[in-house]
């Protein structure tokens, strides 16, 4: 499966490109990054190399926009850390991000292969509202979209209705819902929002058995890092969410995205609240269809949890154990 990903590196965007590089089936074609859970240029360091630490070196890292398209930009240092990774470090990356801009590699790939590429959104989707006013038929290109982003039937993350992702860059995911909309004949978008990503907890004992089936080495530096990021991770959890453990949301939108046989998903219409003083940023869906308008979005309504963590514990820990 040809992938572009777009993240904001982020903990759980370095583990779900962990899981990339330890999927034989996915040929990741380039990766953009853009403000979020830190802001861009540091999100496309530590992209850079975490590609280093994982034996990816020669995938192409692009800078997109870094701000979002109205608003001020927010960031998550309390919940990533201030550099994005917890408490891991990682080496200077070895090479510099690419020149050309995020929205110009998503435009440029999928017009090279019209109809074979998934672009996978970890973040705020400011690069791919970038993307469209550069090439309106993008939804046309590309494959599928998969996109970690919203609340649809759970409370919120950032607000008490409103999702993180979302909420940074309300504007840009309205411009993506509405692109989708206008291009008739495309696939609907799958978007697994907080209803199902936040049941992906991963707990001390996942860890374990992620230690396991890398065969424990001593100084293993996936392992190491793993160990680093997630420690800041579950003590956040802990602090805000009751539990010891990580929700690791973007893992498992890749997951599914690379087989969606892993996630069920009910067709809906969505439009996302941009005025509100007290939900700005919420994916509003008609659940009752009493807006009677064709639906937009395919929404994750579950999703087969352990099978994912089966997957995520047997590639990552297996990428572990062969770099050392």
């Amino acid at each position: 499966m040809k992938l572009i990903i777009d993240v904001d590196t982020g903990i759980d965007d370095a583990l779900a490109l962990l899981y990339v590089l330890a999927s034989p089936e996915a040929e990741l074609l380039g990766v953009t990054c853009t403000s979020g859970n830190v802001e861009a240029a540091q999100v496309a360091e530590n992209t850079l190399a975490l590609l280093d630490l994982a034996g990816g070196p020669d995938i192409e890292v692009t800078l997109g926009r870094r701000v979002p398209l109205t608003r001020p930009l927010m960031t998550a240092p309390e919940t990533h850390g201030p550099q994005g990774i917890g408490y891991a470090t990682l080496p200077p990356p070895s090479r510099a991000v690419s020149p050309r801009h995020s929205a110009d590699l998503i435009v440029d790939v999928a017009r090279r292969a019209p109809g074979e590429v998934t672009l996978i959104t970890l973040a705020p989707v400011t690069n791919l509202a970038v993307a469209l006013e550069r090439e309106p038929q993008l939804p046309r290109l590309l494959k599928n979209l998969v996109m970690m982003a919203g609340s649809y039937r759970s409370p919120g993350n950032t607000a008490p209705t409103s999702e993180w992702n979302t909420a940074c860059d309300p504007e840009a995911m309205q411009t993506v819902l509405s692109a989708w909309e206008s291009a008739e004949g495309v696939g609907r978008p799958v978007v697994l929002g907080l209803d199902v990503t936040e049941h992906a907890k991963f707990m001390p004992d996942h860890l374990a058995q992620l230690h396991a089936t890398a065969g424990n080495p001593q100084a293993n530096r996936v392992l190491q890092f793993i160990d680093d990021a997630l420690r800041f991770y579950m003590e956040f959890h802990s602090r805000y969410d009751g539990f010891y453990g990580a929700f690791i949301h973007d893992p498992l939108a890749v997951a599914s995205a690379l087989d969606p046989a892993l996630l069920k998903t009910e067709a809906l219409a969505v439009q996302v609240e941009l005025d509100g003083k007290l939900t700005s940023g919420e994916t509003v869906t008609d659940w009752r269809r009493v807006w009677n308008r064709p639906p937009n979005l395919e929404i994750g309504v579950s999703a087969d949890i352990e099978t994912f963590f089966a997957r995520f514990v047997e590639r990552v820990g297996g990428l572990a154990a062969r770099i050392m």
